[in-house]
């Protein structure tokens, strides 16, 4: 009898398929529900994943089959999911930022965010080499692949990864800023660094605090902000900028205000052009959500759009996402929000696809010929994908048609990275 039961007990891998199934199943088939017919017409439970006491043994495992150089078999018996390991995060995940395509399938990133010690990584297919620990942060211009990288208070601009020098700058009143951003002008000859005290237009003669202003001269001012975001155009005519104490400003290439579009949510928290920059893109945030509106860029000279007002120098792009990080495609954009999806979404507002990964997406890049996408979370997960490829599994959230190569763990206080 005790063999019998033994013998029928499902094991290891075939709870956590069909589990896992149908999870998916459930969760895709309530947000396809939700889109087409309205959130309030659903009136389903929400889906609920029961995997969570099965996620440490599968986790072992993992790491195991890392050890035996055995990943593509455990990957195919054990298709990755965010909510059963959500437990394991709490103490190990962390924030993978500032991903930059570098060429081919290789690519550069760091962990942590702009308060913490980082480590910057190179990432060359499925290698991975660490890189120097000195590294602060590492910035690439819109245009004619200029890098910025940031070691103590030195920012060099190079053409091309590792390639020629084309300045270095020395920070002074800046030195010592935790870098939330840094992005270098096509020229590699000015630098925009965004920080929580405040965001700098850098030349080799001056520090420029450009956002926010002391406009009315207050003896207490601080330029310390939250939710500090900023882009620059592809052509580096425009830089925007913004907080979540100030509306979006629009500035010249030289940082001076030339127009503003205030929130249509209640904190300004993300912006962006697209590719051919025909449009600005403007996120605001509450919450877990927010409310992203579009620009056409002819008019952004002496634009003036009200906070909370409808505008018909504004349409509106998204009304759900807390936008974290994203980029321009030539067809559209693609968003992380704060929920752990990414989506793409057309210049018009039209919703092309999602796929939800799981945490806060905290960055991403893409190939140039736009057919890979690496995406970093907050969970310490960095994901790489192949656009329009077709599902890997059935574990799959999200309607992109997006097949996942492999995601790699780069968890704190752990020996090594770990790939699924």
């Amino acid at each position: 009898m005790l063999n019998f039961l033994k013998k029928n007990k499902p094991d290891l891998k075939e709870q956590w398929n069909i589990k896992g199934e149908q999870y998916a199943k459930e969760v895709n088939e309530m947000v396809q529900f939700g889109e087409k017919n309205g959130w309030e017409n659903w009136k389903g439970k929400e889906p609920i994943d029961n995997r969570e006491d099965l996620a440490e043994d599968v986790i072992y495992r993992l790491k195991q089959a890392n050890l035996q150089q055995d990943v593509e078999r455990f990957r195919n018996d054990f298709p990755p999911s965010h909510a059963p390991i959500i437990p394991l995060l709490e103490k190990q995940s962390q924030s993978i930022a500032q991903l930059h395509f570098i060429s081919e399938q290789k690519i550069v990133f760091l962990t942590g965010t702009s308060y913490q010690n980082r480590q910057a990584y190179l990432l060359n297919n499925d290698e991975i080499l660490t890189l120097e620990p000195s590294i602060d942060a590492i910035g690439k211009s819109k245009l004619n692949n200029v890098f910025a990288v940031a070691v103590g208070n030195r920012i060099t601009t190079f053409k091309d990864w590792g390639g020629e020098i084309i300045m270095h700058f020395n920070l002074n009143e800046t030195a010592g800023f935790g870098i939330t951003e840094l992005i270098p002008f096509n020229d590699g000859n000015r630098l925009l660094m965004i920080t929580s005290e405040g965001v700098y237009l850098i030349s080799e003669k001056e520090e420029k605090l450009i956002h926010p202003l002391n406009e009315e001269e207050e003896e207490d001012w601080s330029s310390n902000i939250d939710m500090e975001n900023a882009t620059l155009s592809n052509d580096n005519n425009y830089i925007v900028v913004g907080d979540q104490c100030y509306d979006h400003r629009i500035l010249d290439s030289n940082g001076n205000t030339i127009g503003r579009v205030g929130p249509q949510s209640s904190y300004a928290h993300f912006c962006l052009f697209s590719k051919d920059d025909s449009q600005l893109i403007a996120n605001s945030s509450h919450f877990y959500n927010g409310i992203t509106i579009g620009i056409d860029a002819n008019k952004l000279i002496d634009i003036n759009i009200e906070a909370y007002t409808d505008n018909e120098n504004y349409s509106i792009i998204d009304d759900e996402m807390r936008v974290y990080t994203g980029l321009a495609t030539k067809d559209y954009y693609i968003l992380g929000d704060a929920y752990g999806t990414i989506r793409a979404v057309d210049r018009k507002g039209n919703k092309v696809w999602r796929h939800f990964l799981g945490s806060t997406i905290s960055g991403m890049t893409i190939s140039d010929d736009e057919q890979t996408l690496w995406v970093g979370s907050s969970s310490g997960m960095l994901h790489k994908l192949k656009l329009g490829k077709g599902h890997r599994d059935h574990h799959t959230i999200g309607n992109g048609n997006h097949y996942e190569e492999f995601r790699l763990l780069i968890w704190k206080d752990e020996d090594q990275i770990w790939k699924w």
